[in-house]
């Protein structure tokens, strides 16, 4: 009976201590602390006390915001307006508004000027019409097409000579631009100097000063056909001819509207403007030589 006894408290004395230990858990002995709570506080941005949307509700970033388009508005605006002031980039869809028939009558225009009598830019609604619907109508088409080929031109000429390169036919192309800059700048200059009122924009001077490279391919191919007498023949109508054009045509822009009538020119100032379109005119069978007399020996 003793020994039963014995053996059911050595039974239960086990069970016992098992049950203290998982009652008892408040001691140091446990490994792992429980986090299955739900007494921690979420991960992310909302945890650290920034909500997603604190920034795009706050006034203040919607005020700063609008302030910032405001300013970004008002540049592209103020840069527009200074860029179209000198190149006036919205209308250079007018300036190559042409056709056949009218590049067809503006080259011969520029060949043949003497028996031309109107002068004058056709106007719609305060607005002149586009150089398809008047030969009188500057545009880029002609002096753009001129000058490249000119390029390609000057670059034949050099081959038939045994001198041609890439880069030799680079200086020429880019020699013949930078001179071209610099005599619209030139002009320009002489404008604001001069203080003349005139319509006339950057884009209307490239076009007058582009005009001239249709003359000077028309004196290469000339020499390169039938030799150096036929280029300074055909150079010499072409020089004299857009001398005539050039006259015609900008003393409509720069002279007073009694000069323009065909009336006498008195005054200073008309005296002045006079010069400048004379000048201008002359500059180019200066320029007309010395883009091309080297291209032909």
């Amino acid at each position: 009976m003793d020994y039963t006894a014995s053996q059911s408290g050595f039974r239960q004395q086990p069970n016992m201590r098992l049950r203290n230990s998982s009652v008892d858990g408040s001691d140091g002995s446990q490994l792992f602390e429980d986090t299955s709570g739900t007494g921690n506080p979420p991960a992310g941005p909302q945890a650290a006390g920034f909500p997603a949307q604190s920034i795009l509700s706050d006034p203040m970033s919607n005020l700063a915001m609008a302030y910032g388009s405001s300013l970004a508005s008002q540049g592209r605006e103020m840069v527009d307006k200074n860029l179209d002031r000198f190149i006036p980039i919205s209308k250079l869809k007018y300036y190559f508004a042409v056709d056949t028939v009218y590049v067809g009558k503006k080259l011969g225009l520029l060949v043949f000027p003497y028996m031309h009598e109107n002068w004058e830019v056709s106007y719609q609604q305060d607005t002149p019409v586009a150089p398809r619907f008047d030969v009188n109508a500057p545009d880029l088409y002609i002096p753009t097409m001129g000058f490249i080929t000119y390029v390609l031109v000057a670059g034949l000429a050099l081959g038939t000579q045994n001198r041609f390169s890439p880069e030799l036919l680079g200086v020429q192309a880019s020699s013949a631009l930078v001179w071209l800059i610099m005599e619209v700048l030139a002009v320009l200059l002489s404008l604001y100097l001069v203080t003349v009122n005139t319509d006339l924009t950057t884009i209307d001077l490239l076009a007058f000063s582009g005009y001239k490279y249709v003359g000077m391919i028309v004196g290469i191919v000339a020499g390169l056909m039938f030799g150096k007498p036929a280029y300074y023949l055909s150079l010499l109508w072409c020089c004299a001819a857009i001398f005539v054009f050039m006259i015609r045509t900008l003393r409509l822009k720069l002279l007073s509207e009694a000069a323009a009538e065909g009336r006498l020119v008195r005054g200073a100032r008309n005296q002045l403007r006079m010069y400048l379109t004379m000048s201008i005119a002359a500059a180019q069978p200066i320029f007309m030589y010395w883009l091309t007399y080297h291209l032909i020996r």
